[in-house]
């Protein structure tokens, strides 16, 4: 089924939505069906490697996934985005929830995944299906977008640049904080966690001069 991104839906009528073609998954932004970036190789290896840093920190004591959709309030407005790693334990949502749904309340750390450049769909008839080169996402958006997150009681909120080589960490009562190359990462919601930046970039096999 082709979505029409510009219909106006209410939260129910779009969690009812059957999926997108393809790769293709749907934000909802401000009423509207927003298809997301389709994420490349290098996005990709980059998900699996924080979804296996955070998993072996935090079994037995939360849940993380990538690509799950979370119900969550953005400007008054009901809101789901899909981050490309979320965490949430299991004292947000007991452990034996377990419902084939979107993730019904905040998580506790949302990580995004800044896509440089890559192709989103387009459709102009109800059989016909375009791709165009899209500019990418920028730093400044994802910033926003953080800060989206945390207003709607997510915790914490890792923005990572794959050309920066970076991650920023924002936080709800102080101001953000860039990692580079061999400066420890740690966090108070994994106490055992401490990582550099560059450790997980070559975990994930990502080349210099991505």
């Amino acid at each position: 089924m082709i979505l029409q991104a510009s219909n106006q839906l209410t939260l129910e009528e779009f969690l009812k939505l059957p999926p997108g073609e393809g790769d293709i998954t749907y934000e909802f932004v401000d009423g509207k069906a927003i298809p997301k970036m389709s994420p490349k190789f290098f996005h990709s290896k980059l998900t699996h490697a924080f979804v296996n840093l955070i998993e072996q920190e935090s079994e037995e004591r939360g849940v993380v996934c990538a690509e799950w959709s979370v119900v969550l309030k953005r400007r008054g407005k009901d809101w789901v985005p899909t981050p490309d790693v979320l965490y949430i334990s299991h004292e947000r949502l007991p452990a034996n929830w377990n419902e084939d749904e979107a993730c019904p309340v905040p998580p506790d750390l949302v990580i995004e995944i800044i896509s440089p450049f890559g192709f989103e769909s387009s459709q102009s008839t109800e059989t016909a299906k375009t791709a165009t080169l899209s500019p990418g996402q920028t730093f400044g958006q994802m910033a926003a977008k953080a800060k989206d997150y945390l207003d709607a009681q997510v915790l914490r909120v890792w923005v990572v640049d794959s050309q920066a080589r970076s991650i920023t960490v924002f936080y709800p009562d102080a101001a953000p904080q860039t990692y580079m190359g061999d400066e420890i990462l740690q966090d108070a919601l994994f106490p055992g966690l401490e990582f550099t930046v560059e450790q997980v970039f070559q975990k994930a096999k990502i080349p210099l001069n991505t």
